[in-house]
């Protein structure tokens, strides 16, 4: 008879312990810098130029972006199509906040077969990221500037280096459509 009510009490202890753990634990909340992406939600119209260089022929250029966040507000879900002067894509990215890192996080795959990650950082109204590729096998810094003009529209420009000699390879302007 004391063994069925030790096993009684032990389980009745181990439900209050095991009750109180998850009244303590809470779901994590995005924090400022999540916040701070919130700029980006909406659907974008890129219009830009690229340069005649590492990555093609040059010409003009243009896109669409659909920017959403994710269920938790963590990270934002971006679909986007491209035409470019060496033709049509389509690309899935992430982008989100490393505490750890204290860096924005970018991470992106395209109908091109490339996979790009970066990271960023924010200043006022000015965005910089940056990422490594390789380039018919050298290392190729890259950095991507976006400067904030208002609510519904920012200019970019990228820039690669292998030596530390920046070059642009594009630049132009994003607009927030209705």
């Amino acid at each position: 008879m004391k063994r069925p009510s030790m096993i009684i009490v032990f389980l009745t202890l181990l439900f209050a312990f095991t009750a109180a753990g998850r009244a303590q634990m809470q779901m994590p909340k995005p924090g400022p810098e999540h916040k701070k992406l919130d700029y980006f939600v909406g659907t974008w119209a890129t219009d830009g130029d690229m340069k005649p260089g590492p990555m093609g022929p040059g010409g003009k250029f243009t896109g669409t972006s659909h920017d959403e966040w994710m269920d938790g507000g963590f990270f934002m879900v971006i679909h986007s199509n491209m035409k470019m002067p060496m033709g049509t894509g389509t690309g899935l990215a992430v982008m989100g906040y490393n505490a750890d890192q204290k860096k924005y996080t970018y991470h992106e795959f395209n109908s091109m077969g490339e996979a790009e990650a970066a990271t960023g950082t924010v200043d006022g109204d000015t965005w910089a990221w940056t990422d490594e590729n390789m380039m018919n096998g050298n290392v190729v810094h890259g950095r991507y500037t976006m400067k904030i003009l208002s609510p519904t529209s920012y200019t970019f420009k990228y820039e690669v280096s292998q030596d530390g000699n920046w070059i642009t390879v594009m630049d132009g302007k994003t607009t927030k459509t209705k």
